[in-house]
């Protein structure tokens, strides 16, 4: 049963080459697409008979602040530029040296928290730092999100 306004796209098979089709699955803005060998069946969980293909977008966000808890992955916490609305918390992917200029970065420009979150673990920051978020297409909020880069808005 689908959850109502949930959705779900079903398209007719498109035989050919996959890279020719995922080309056109992602000049077209879809999420991504689904290949399957033609005598499978739908079975859950891992599986490669069936594989899905991601199709990301990399877009500038402000940095609302870092996550960060001992032992964890950190995250950036990413709003939409200008109105500083949260749209979600991209992983900090980036190497050793960015991650250290990052954290150094967001201590110099501490900041309160935005209106309404409260997240113990987060340094906030003052509006003004910029990142380059990759995240998976055809969602508004941010989805399988990783912080690419970021510097200051001036």
């Amino acid at each position: 049963m689908i959850p109502e306004g949930g959705r779900i796209q079903f398209s007719q098979a498109l035989p050919g080459d996959a890279k020719a089709i995922f080309h056109l699955v992602d000049q077209a803005g879809l999420e991504g697409m689904v290949s399957k060998r033609k005598d499978s069946k739908y079975r859950s969980g891992n599986a490669t008979a069936w594989l899905k293909t991601k199709a990301y977008s990399i877009d500038e966000y402000e940095l609302l602040g870092v996550e960060r808890e001992r032992g964890k992955p950190a995250f950036a916490l990413m709003a939409e530029p200008g109105t500083r609305k949260y749209v979600g918390s991209a992983f900090v992917s980036v190497n050793r040296e960015m991650r250290e200029r990052l954290w150094q970065r967001v201590q110099e420009h501490a900041g309160t928290a935005p209106k309404g979150m409260k997240r113990p673990a987060t340094q906030w920051v003052k509006p003004g730092l910029i990142g380059r978020v990759k995240h998976l297409r055809g969602e508004d909020d941010l989805r399988h999100a990783s912080l690419q880069d970021f510097w200051d808005e001036s």
